[in-house]
């Protein structure tokens, strides 16, 4: 039914180009704001449209389903993403020829496609709420551009059919002029589980609408509520039409990612490609957040973070929608260094599968806790190939070091004591890695033998380098945790930290992936590499230089996208900006047009909107151009800018309940404190190498020649950590 609000937006006014070629979208990015994306055409792989999220819901613009967070369909390892249907799945239509742009507004999180004829203006707006998180709304506009006494009417194309193959969909009463549906998934994760339920609420969609003769525009606003109960989508839909009523249904939303940019955002000056991929990448990442875990009607369920995204993960598409080490270790940092309370979401995620890892753990004979390679709603292992939920254990201190990195960035302890599950997390995992090791006589060491390290060319291997780097961090910050919540650690964790093998050839100089690896030999994707970040692991250049020159050499082309910005990352640290800018400009072949979304692989093949690969490219310039490195006591920084980037602005990075934005320059850098409207914040103070010290006061700014340093609390003999 047409809405009784008359609407007019700038959001429409739309630019386009003639394309070259019909089959090959033109995208452009508007000359005076690099956030939004606009084409004539759409591409031509429909893979590469983009997915609306907000944390709770995922939808690929026109497609006929999407997905909620949690909800799976299928036993153990044919586990995968239940499909919804979606009632937006429209595609305005005209009699008329007229021009056509579709634009996504990353300000906004808003799609849009206009048509322009001769005679009216139609314009379609999608989105995903991002502050009522159950809800997808379409908003459709005709205006009238040339006075005329004949309707004017359009089509609504929709591919929409309210059934599913993973749930067991029924009718039940319309409510207030919508249609419900709702089901139960066909078959549970574990036998015995719980099988999700799904109500489904829409506003009735027509064939046509029309503008009348006696009117010069018209707004129609179409409601979608998701929830997993009749009395939540209920109260969705009803806070829908609440803020229709009150013209705040699209303003609302605005807000709140207005708010989201506010609190983090980074760019760069100089370099045009690749501020819009920054942007790109950072629009789609924080799309994947839940706004809030606290939503209007109670906690919100966070179903973790895939590597294609809510919005993909149908039966054998994009692994299933399943979490892995990616959502910790490459999607979880950048989004944490801006905010943490939104990156909690991750570890809260993790909370709620312990009991899964437990079951994990048993079920290979160890103890603690073993996290899912693969995981879903339960936490127990779905991957559909054994020997990876077996031998892939380097996802234990993946998890590890995201609750490590939390704590350093917040120091806020109250996660890890009883009842919120943090230290359960941590302690457990400790417990497994002392049950997995094996002394080793001959060298004196523990071995961790028989994994799959990240680069997954290899199988049944010993000592995987990284794994056993990341199990004696893991089993550090297991022992620190104790000394904080003033309890007695097992000696045996200090003792395997302590002597855990990390393999290094001292004739090369270098860190082979495993035991048995030969120099030389082809790999998949950064693991080595991975030892300098995030592990941080104490070797001197030289020996960071040689596992840089090494694995570069041997790293599989085609091998998902996140490996160069480690690459790049890497030279970065050793000074070498243009080596590291001719790496990062190898990501690019995984960004697709025009809306910005990777692909997994450089040929587009693989999964897409690929988070993976974006996180990791995002630290490869968040981390790395301006050099933070999260320490126990303090944030690092060694900036450092290519040639052709001018400038470097970071806004919003969050340390100790502060809000820091940072400009970096080749010469210069300047840093402010933004004045805090809630409770007192630590206070903190810069100290560069030189030995000179400047307090940050809020509201001023520091600007000192580039070099590098560290943010710390003004008073460090004081902190959570007994002296």
């Amino acid at each position: 039914m047409p809405s009784s609000h008359l609407f007019v937006s700038s959001t429409y006014t739309l630019t386009t180009r003639t394309a070259p070629n019909k089959n090959c979208p033109t995208m452009t990015s508007d000359p005076v704001d690099p956030y939004i994306f606009t084409s004539d055409s759409l591409p031509s792989d429909p893979r590469f449209m983009p997915p609306l999220v907000n944390g709770l819901l995922g939808w690929t613009v026109f497609e006929s389903i999407m997905h909620m967070g949690g909800v799976y369909n299928g036993e153990g390892g044919t586990c995968h993403r239940g499909n919804i249907p979606c009632p937006l799945a429209i595609q305005v239509k005209t009699a008329e020829v007229g021009r056509h742009t579709y634009k996504l507004d990353m300000h906004t999180g808003i799609f849009s496609h206009t048509v322009v004829t001769p005679r009216f203006e139609a314009t379609q707006v999608l989105y995903a709420h991002r502050q009522q998180s159950n809800l997808l709304v379409m908003e459709v506009l005709l205006k009238r551009i040339e006075t005329s006494a004949e309707p004017i009417t359009i089509q609504l194309e929709s591919s929409f059919k309210p059934q599913s193959d993973d749930i067991d969909f029924q009718n039940a009463p319309d409510y207030k002029g919508a249609r419900h549906i709702f089901g139960q998934t066909v078959s549970s994760e574990i036998p015995g589980g719980i099988r999700p339920f799904v109500h489904l609420i829409w506003t009735p969609i027509a064939f046509t609408l029309t503008l009348p003769p006696d009117q010069s525009q018209s707004s129609w606003v179409f409601l979608v509520a998701l929830a997993g109960s009749d009395r939540s989508a209920k109260s969705c839909f009803d806070t829908g039409l609440g803020l229709i009523d009150t013209d705040d249904l699209r303003p609302s939303h605005q807000r709140s990612w207005a708010e989201l940019w506010k609190g983090s955002s980074v760019e760069v000056m100089g370099d045009e490609t690749l501020n819009r991929a920054l942007i790109g990448c950072m629009f789609y990442l924080l799309s994947s957040f839940p706004s809030s875990i606290e939503g209007s009607n109670g906690p919100l369920v966070f179903g973790g973070l895939s590597p294609g995204g809510l919005s993909n993960g149908s039966k054998d598409e994009d692994y299933h929608g399943h979490v892995f080490w990616d959502q910790d270790t490459w999607m979880f940092p950048s989004v944490a260094l801006f905010s943490p309370s939104l990156a909690r979401a991750v570890l809260e995620y993790r909370v709620g599968t312990v009991e899964g890892a437990q079951a994990n753990a048993q079920q290979m004979g160890y103890k603690g806790l073993k996290f899912a390679w693969e995981s879903a709603g339960t936490g127990r292992d779905v991957c559909p190939e054994e020997i990876y939920a077996q031998q892939e254990v380097h996802i234990n201190g993946d998890v590890v070091l995201a609750f490590q990195q939390y704590f350093y960035l917040t120091q806020d302890l109250e996660m890890f004591k009883e009842g919120r599950g943090g230290s359960e997390v941590v302690w457990g995992v400790a417990d497994y890695w002392v049950s997995r090791v094996t002394w080793d006589a001959t060298d004196q060491q523990y071995h961790i033998r028989g994994v799959i390290p990240p680069d997954e060319y290899y199988f049944t291997v010993d000592n995987s380098v990284f794994t056993n780097a990341v199990a004696q961090r893991s089993l550090q910050f297991a022992v620190e945790l104790c000394v904080l919540l003033a309890q007695t650690a097992p000696p045996a964790w200090q003792d395997v930290a302590e002597k855990i093998k990390i393999p290094f050839d001292p004739e090369l100089k270098y860190h082979p992936e495993f035991d048995g690896y030969t120099q030389g030999s082809r790999v998949k994707q950064a693991d080595a590499v991975l030892l300098g970040y995030p592990l941080t692991l104490p070797m001197t250049p030289e020996v960071r230089r040689n596992d840089l020159e090494t694995y570069e050499a041997v790293t599989d082309p085609l091998g998902p996208a996140m490996t160069w910005g480690m690459f790049a990352l890497g030279w970065l640290e050793l000074g070498e900006a243009e080596k590291a800018q001719k790496l990062l400009q190898k990501c690019f072949k995984n960004i697709q047009k025009p809306f910005q979304v990777w692909s997994e692989s450089a040929d587009g093949s693989g999964c897409v909107n690929f988070l993976t690969g974006m996180g990791g490219f995002l630290q490869a310039l968040l981390f790395g151009y301006t050099g933070f490195r999260v320490q126990k006591e303090h944030l690092a920084f060694a900036p450092l800018l290519p040639r052709d980037i001018d400038a470097l602005s970071v806004r919003g990075v969050s340390y100790l309940g502060n809000k820091m934005d940072w400009l970096v320059k080749s010469a210069e850098v300047s840093v402010s404190v933004r004045k805090s409207g809630n409770k007192e914040p630590f206070a903190l103070e810069l100290v560069l190498n030189t030995g000179t010290t400047i307090p940050l006061i809020p509201g001023e700014s520091v600007t000192f020649l580039r070099q590098p340093g560290q943010i710390r609390k003004v008073n460090p003999g004081f902190s959570c950590w007994p002296v």
